[in-house]
């Protein structure tokens, strides 16, 4: 079981950052669960959202739901956000989670090329990304017009300002792991010659006039969170910037575009992410931007995900020592949890208190169910 750390403080310290005030560190990462039958949130999902609200994570961010585009989904039952039934039932889940004392952001997301038509077969849309290249390298569908970028763009800006109705509290762009944004990002499936390809800075265009879609759509004082990555679903060992100096050139546009907050995703918190340092990439992006970061990779874990996925092995919670060394030392400011979360509603609240004998292990089974 988890081993208890001298000290947690750290992690439950308040967190305030111009309009955002949070009772303490911890995040609820993102992860996409698939219950909203035809993309309507019901009352399970209101519920889900609101246990952990209850058991006191400071700042809870939703599965990613899907801005209003034909091919913006690449999974059935992934939670819409555009529509009356679909805005309502996120209401709700505001409603709930604001009742039980929580602050909580949608992470409003296009998954591009993730689309695969077969998935799909009452529809005749097909995946779009800025070159038309999927997933294994092959062209499958026209590059986008700069048109229907424009059409995306304005899709992200109307996702933030439904946002901002509803009563969020925040609101997290999803940019990292091979979606669509991010497929604008890297070389692998970005090979336009237009203003929206070139090098690493140039490649940055789609995503900075999303966030400045975003920017204008919520106005000045509304929260923006950027989740990026480094590594892609189809290859872990990808890298958009091979050093410091090339991060800080990807991260600078970003920044200036409107972002508050980033979310640096990675799959291990205290793997470092150059040679010669022992920061992660949460902790570059913090020193290199000034901007609050939230690190992430398999916190309250000691398996793989994909071995846990594959193997159908359990996953014991691990030390969180080093997490809160690193919190303590400032490399980062807040921490998300991903699948101890999902298992585990009460896993704040047991960590506070001491009671790591109650904790469960996370296992592939726990993604069939709202716990």
């Amino acid at each position: 079981m988890m081993n208890s750390p001298k000290s947690i403080e750290p992690l439950f310290k308040p967190f305030e950052f111009e309009n955002l005030k949070l009772k303490n560190r911890i995040v609820m990462a993102p992860m996409t669960r698939s219950f909203s039958p035809n993309g309507i949130p019901g009352a399970d999902v209101a519920a889900y959202y609101r246990r952990r609200a209850e058991n006191e994570v400071g700042l809870i961010i939703t599965e990613g739901v899907l801005i209003e585009h034909p091919a913006a989904g690449a999974e059935h039952d992934v939670p819409h956000f555009y529509g009356e039934e679909a805005l309502n039932g996120w209401a709700r889940v505001v409603q709930e989670v604001h009742e039980a004392g929580g602050k909580i952001a949608p992470q409003i997301w296009h998954t591009g090329m993730a689309r695969q038509k077969e998935h799909f077969p009452d529809s005749d849309t097909t995946p779009v990304g800025p070159s038309g290249i999927n997933f294994s390298g092959e062209q499958v569908s026209e590059p986008l017009s700069v048109q229907e970028i424009q059409d995306i763009v304005n899709a992200y800006g109307q996702a933030a300002a439904n946002a901002k109705k509803i009563g969020f509290d925040a609101v997290e762009i999803h940019g990292a792991h091979g979606y669509l944004i991010d497929q604008f990002f890297a070389d692998s499936f970005n090979k336009r010659s237009d203003e929206y390809g070139g090098d690493l800075v140039q490649r940055t265009r789609f995503g900075v006039e999303v966030i400045k879609a975003v920017r204008e759509a919520v106005g000045p004082d509304f929260p923006i969170i950027f989740r990026f990555s480094q590594w892609k679903a189809n290859d872990y060992n990808f890298k958009l910037a091979k050093n410091h100096d090339e991060l800080k050139r990807f991260l600078t546009p970003l920044v200036e575009a409107g972002v508050d907050i980033f979310h640096a995703s990675t799959r291990r918190f205290w793997e470092p992410e150059f040679e010669g340092s022992d920061l992660n990439l949460a902790g570059w992006t913090r020193k290199l931007t000034g901007k609050p970061a939230i690190t992430v990779g398999s916190v309250g874990l000691d398996s793989e995900f994909m071995d846990l996925l594959t193997k159908g092995q359990g996953s014991q919670p691990a030390s969180i020592d080093e997490l809160v060394q690193r919190l303590e030392d400032e490399e980062f400011d807040l921490v998300a949890i991903g699948r101890a979360l999902l298992n585990d509603p009460a896993w704040v609240t047991k960590i506070r208190d001491g009671k790591t004998e109650e904790l469960t292990a996370f296992t592939k089974e726990d993604l069939k169910t709202l716990v």
